[in-house]
């Protein structure tokens, strides 16, 4: 059986925000987003760092956070997969929500928006 491969084609580092943060966060949107699929293998680090012109401690780093989440799975000398039961996807979803949702509260407040006027602005995009 041939496994799929992470693909980073779409990845796009963005200025002020570490690298391994946002490999990170690329993964597990992915993951939740349905891109990224339980046993999907993982890029290995020497490969992904060439591959984004990054440092491979830098990679090494997001692999760690993964692993420590236990979404990613790694032996020494062998490659690297996702681990994403549907519980998993479940909860990172759940997640990515809230902090995404508390963030975009938090920017509206600053911008001194009222709670009518956020809602109003949410509707307006949403369709």
């Amino acid at each position: 059986m041939v496994s799929a491969m992470v693909s980073f084609e779409s990845f796009a580092p963005v200025q002020g925000v570490p690298i391994y943060l946002q490999i990170v966060q690329y993964i597990k949107r992915n993951a939740v987003s349905g891109v990224i699929t339980d046993g999907e293998e993982v890029p290995s680090r020497r490969v992904l760092s060439a591959l984004l012109g990054v440092n491979p401690n830098t990679v090494q780093k997001a692999y760690r956070i993964l692993e420590e989440e236990h979404l990613m799975e790694s032996h020494a000398g062998a490659k690297s997969y996702m681990v994403l039961p549907q519980s998993a996807v479940v909860k990172l979803r759940q997640e990515l929500l809230e902090s995404d949702a508390a963030s975009a509260v938090k920017n509206l407040k600053e911008m001194g928006l009222t709670k009518e006027e956020a809602l109003q602005l949410i509707e307006t995009y949403w369709d």
